[in-house]
């Protein structure tokens, strides 16, 4: 807490001061006081709650001199308030890969399930978008707080080949700048096409990207290329890295999986008529976790059903806030004023005008 005029609290010198003065002034209508025999006639002829009915409405008023003094100059907080709107973009992996049932009954299906459960616990302001990718990104859903049109967005995801991450970041950055006219478009070209002013070390815009993928980029743009245009823009991507150790055979329940496979479309080895290859894990941590420590997210991994329901639990969709100053002196005049007010009433109380 601050004062916008602190020379002001040089008048809480005065409360010590009326107190000297009026225990002066009772120490000298002492002198002229009948004088008893014996004080223990004085005080049995005093009321038991004497002292207090004496000084509380002294204290009260001391007090109610304080809060008024304190305000008169103009006391100020500083208090962090949200910058805008939060917009969350789920960028969803897709590709073929998200079809391995070492997490069952497959990953996709345990994704669509965590990103349900994590658009069922957000605030109903929250605006959320849906980003699906493979070998291309696509706004499969604008940021809405429309739950249900949310979750037909999630049910209705299917698989496709390849997996393009810098895409990805790009396609939601856009839908970020369609409702945030303080984040530019991405431009598809940074060597040719002007980049915006970026934004200061340690600002971020009110919208987070959070991007789950199983594998490694091998369509699109660069992702660490895509990811620099959000650090520009202070938009931050948190990370997650999906998928256990040893991978899983596929089953995307579609006979394209063995056009994707046996026709060189897919990133698996082996091969199983039944469910078209063996995935094993592929996920390119080191680029998922500098994409998150540069636009200053965070990277998570899950192997899990469990742990990934946890990571989407854990995720700081909070909104980004910034400073701002607060004058609060009409709080300490509300509390001088009824502290007056408490102290003329009890001195009218128990000690009434003759």
């Amino acid at each position: 807490m601050g004062f916008h005029w602190p020379w002001f609290l040089l008048l809480l010198g005065l409360i010590p001061l009326i107190l000297a003065v009026y225990f002066w002034l009772q120490r000298r209508r002492r002198r002229y006081a009948l004088r008893y025999s014996s004080l223990m006639l004085v005080r049995e002829a005093l009321p038991q709650m004497s002292r207090i009915r004496r000084y509380l409405p002294l204290a009260l008023f001391l007090l109610a001199l304080a809060g008024l003094a304190i305000a008169m100059s103009r006391p100020y907080a500083v208090v962090q308030v949200p910058t805008g709107q939060a917009t969350i973009i789920l960028a969803m992996d897709v590709s073929r890969s998200m079809c391995s049932i070492d997490i069952r009954p497959n990953r996709l299906e345990v994704a669509k399930s965590a990103a349900l459960s994590f658009i069922q616990n957000q605030k109903s302001n929250t605006q959320i978008g849906i980003v699906a990718f493979a070998g291309f990104a696509e706004l499969i859903q604008p940021p809405t707080t429309d739950q249900e049109a949310l979750q037909t967005a999630i049910t209705g995801l299917t698989t496709g080949r390849r997996t393009a991450i810098g895409s990805a970041i790009l396609k939601a950055l856009d839908a970020i700048a369609e409702i945030n006219e303080n984040v530019a478009p991405s431009v598809r070209n940074p060597a040719i096409e002007a980049q915006p002013t970026p934004v200061p070390e340690g600002t971020y815009a009110p919208d987070i990207i959070v991007l789950l993928s199983d594998g490694a980029s091998n369509a699109g743009p660069l992702p660490l290329e895509a990811a620099q245009q959000a650090v520009v823009r202070g938009v931050r991507i948190y990370t997650i890295g999906y998928g256990t150790e040893n991978g899983g055979v596929m089953d995307c329940g579609d006979p394209y999986q063995l056009d994707n496979w046996f026709g060189g479309g897919g990133q698996g080895f082996g091969s199983d008529p039944q469910f078209g290859g063996w995935f094993r894990r592929s996920i390119d941590e080191p680029t998922l976790r500098e994409i998150a420590e540069m636009t200053g997210g965070e990277y998570y991994s899950a192997t899990s059903a469990d742990e990934l329901n946890n990571v989407f639990r854990s995720l700081p969709t909070y909104l980004a806030t910034r400073e701002e100053t607060s004058e609060i002196s009409v709080i300490f005049a509300a509390i001088g004023a009824l502290l007056a007010l408490m102290a003329m009433a009890l001195s009218l109380i128990w000690h009434p005008l003759p």
